[in-house]
């Protein structure tokens, strides 16, 4: 269903100490680790909350729960490998 490098509109639907399982719009579901929401690195983000919407890259896409990180570099990174796949 998810391709590793896929940008994906999410929104948070339960949160735990390590990480939030969210839903992706158009259907399924994937884990965001806490260290890949922006508020592990940055103090002034507020932690992610059920209800959160969020835009997030496909880390890997092969696990059991499709990992995601809403972090803007793995959005850039995900953006350039794309682009390189792609030919651009």
């Amino acid at each position: 269903m998810f391709r590793d490098h896929q940008e994906l509109d999410v929104t948070v639907i339960r949160v735990a100490s390590v990480g939030s399982q969210v839903d992706a719009d158009g259907g399924g579901t994937g884990f965001i680790d806490q260290v890949k929401h922006p508020s592990w690195w940055d103090e002034d983000t507020a932690p992610p909350r059920a209800g959160d919407r969020l835009h997030v890259v496909v880390l890997d896409a092969s696990r059991d729960v499709p990992r995601f990180s809403a972090l803007r570099k793995d959005i850039d990174i995900a953006r350039r490998l794309r682009a390189r796949r792609d030919g651009a």
